[in-house]
């Protein structure tokens, strides 16, 4: 392959194809990348300089997950041709698990994590639209919440009958600015530890599926002033440890 006039062309044994002028040209069409599969199967592989430019092309083309199926199942479907009757089963096997590797199930399928840093108000905004998401379950575990936004996603989450629990600690409920005993008299279900020592976490599970932990206290300060990290996550796995803690919390807090 070489560069003549900004466009790479094939300079061997084979027969000319321009592969990336005709993919710009025909936009995915079928019949043109048939074309252009073919002359890869030639002879039975595809050359670093090939790969090098069909890969160019379909970054450049922006193709999405199912133009990339589209081009799967092209060359599955040009394999078959190409083999004989008792071959063509094993394809067809080879093609099914391809698909399981290339497009994991939905159920396992997890989003990527996310992480937030203060100052700045994108952690708080953040941790508001996940109680605006919730819509079965959130469990809170918080060493103090004082940042009256987080307060009242809290209480708009709760009167759409999200069932909400929050242990926080006892000593900082009694905080000038604590809005612990604001939320317990708003009918959220709040509980204290009841030990001499700081329940220190700050973490929350929403519905079973997405957890908020780090060294972020719910606070207007934090927010402002503090250097603060937190992630989320939605791993079910990491959730269900979180809710397995929470459980414990919630037990001892009675």
């Amino acid at each position: 392959w070489r560069v003549v006039g900004g466009t790479m062309r094939y300079d061997g044994r084979r027969p000319f194809v321009d592969i990336k002028r005709i993919i710009g040209a025909i936009a995915l069409n079928r019949e043109e990348i048939e074309k252009i599969l073919r002359h890869t199967l030639s002879d039975f592989r595809v050359s670093r300089g090939e790969r090098r430019v069909i890969r160019q092309v379909l970054l450049e083309l922006g193709v999405d997950d199912h133009d990339l199926a589209l081009l799967r199942s092209i060359a599955f479907d040009l394999a078959r041709e190409t083999i004989d009757d008792g071959a063509r089963d094993v394809l067809d096997w080879l093609e099914d698990i391809n698909k399981l590797f290339v497009e994991p199930p939905l159920e396992d399928a997890v989003k990527a994590d996310e992480v937030f840093f203060t100052p700045g108000d994108d952690g708080p905004r953040k941790i508001v639209s996940l109680f605006d998401l919730a819509s079965k379950t959130v469990e809170i575990a918080v060493f103090t919440i004082t940042d009256d936004r987080v307060a009242d996603a809290i209480v708009n989450a709760h009167r759409r009958d999200v069932a909400i629990r929050i242990v926080s600690d006892n000593d900082k409920a009694l905080d000038r600015g604590s809005d612990i005993e604001s939320l317990k008299r708003r009918g959220v279900s709040v509980r204290v530890d009841q030990s001499e020592h700081h329940m220190h976490h700050k973490f929350a599970v929403f519905d079973n599926a997405t957890t908020l932990t780090g060294s972020y206290n719910w606070t207007r300060s934090a927010a402002r002033h503090n250097a603060e990290n937190f992630v989320v996550s939605h791993d079910p796995r990491l959730a269900r440890l979180f809710a397995d803690e929470f459980a414990r919390l919630w037990k001892r807090a009675n």
